[in-house]
């Protein structure tokens, strides 16, 4: 199955879509819950649940919006493309490997783009779970869980520095600018 996809992603040259949409939407998600829980925290909210329950609204609904956006758009792209095929090679295609890429191709996009915000969520909002579940932790649920998010953020932009083939570390510090100036505008406008 795998050799499958990747022959797929192959012929419609999309792995760096692919790629791309991981990349936008986890951070998107990691910021998203980054500042969520930075207003909690200036909001003086110790409610956990509340916490967990409007993050993962959020997280939801950047999940949804991710797939049927990606689903919608990716799936005109590869039908256009196909089309612009078909019409060079004056033949139908819609039984080949090209149109089983049209056909595929977009929900795997999709599935990549709804599910990163999603899962990089989870694991940003894995401290307040374990600490609602009765783990004590070094510090604050709340402010774990946005050193996670810190933590992954920084990852992506290791990740993106790894692609570009720069410096992973000043990569990852420039993402990891990124989340703190977003936390700095967020306590700002929302601080005492």
């Amino acid at each position: 199955m795998l050799d499958q996809i990747k022959f797929l992603l192959d012929i419609t040259r999309t792995h760096d879509i692919v790629r791309r949409y991981f990349v936008v939407n986890g951070f998107d998600g990691a910021l998203t819950m980054l500042g969520l829980i930075i207003g909690f925290i200036v909001s003086e909210t110790d409610d956990l649940a509340v916490i967990i329950n409007v993050c993962l609204g959020a997280a939801i609904a950047l999940g949804m919006s991710g797939l049927s956006s990606a689903y919608i758009s990716e799936s005109a792209e590869r039908k256009r493309a196909l089309g612009k095929l078909e019409q060079a090679m004056i033949s139908d295609l819609g039984d080949s490997a090209h149109g089983d890429a049209s056909r595929w191709v977009p929900l795997l996009i999709a599935l990549v783009n709804g599910l990163a915000p999603l899962m990089i969520s989870f694991l940003i909002l894995l401290p307040i779970w374990l600490a609602t579940s009765g783990m004590t932790l070094p510090l604050s649920p709340p402010y774990a869980a946005i050193i996670v998010a810190l933590f992954i953020i920084f990852l992506l932009g290791v990740f993106l520095g790894r692609i570009a083939d720069i410096s992973w570390l000043r990569s990852g510090l420039h993402t990891l600018l990124v989340a703190v100036v977003t936390a700095v505008l967020i306590y700002l406008f929302t601080g005492h």
